[in-house]
């Protein structure tokens, strides 16, 4: 029997309620792998990627929604600090999990700049693409903005990751941004 899994991808620098509303979407799918940017490709600054991680394993917590799952395999397959591409991802999670039926979920604006992905025509040949935008429109942006001017995160985030925010990660977002 074929396994169907979701793929999301983001930088989860920090998950928000915007990153909620898509995965409350995708509960039709076996399993839901979410895939913190071990270095974007594009270069956006991030807060550390194992404090993003147990941001992620936090928002699950919170979630209580039984697909989903952290999934460190960029941090596996990364080279020194290079970024890691969608299609590499892919590619070794089918060669990883064979019979799984792959979907990478992208947001609306990854989605209208699918075709500045590394082998982006080769992506749509061999996986589906799932644009689902969020229907909560919070962006980690406002967190982080909300964070450095000392400003609410509660309405914007999961109880147990605005608590990490702002009990452990306070300055790591002025080093960043």
């Amino acid at each position: 029997m074929t396994t169907s899994i979701a793929v999301f991808g983001s930088a989860f620098n920090p998950p928000s309620l915007g990153h909620k509303s898509v995965l409350e979407r995708l509960q039709h799918f076996d399993r839901v792998l979410l895939l913190p940017s071990y270095s974007h490709a594009w270069g956006k600054a991030m807060i550390d990627y194992d404090a993003r991680c147990e941001l992620v394993e936090a928002f699950i917590e919170d979630l209580g929604l039984s697909n989903l799952e952290l999934c460190r395999l960029e941090e596996e397959i990364a080279v020194g600090n290079e970024s890691v591409t969608t299609y590499a991802v892919l590619e070794e999670l089918q060669k990883r999990l064979p019979d799984a039926e792959l979907t990478f979920v992208v947001g609306p604006d990854n989605f209208l700049n699918f075709g500045k992905f590394y082998k982006s025509d080769e992506i749509l040949n061999k996986w589906q693409i799932l644009a689902c935008p969020e229907v909560v429109k919070v962006r980690s942006t406002i967190i982080r903005e909300n964070i450095v001017n000392n400003r609410s995160i509660s309405h914007l985030t999961t109880e147990r990751v605005a608590r990490m925010l702002t009990d452990k990660l306070h300055y790591s977002f002025r080093e960043h941004d």
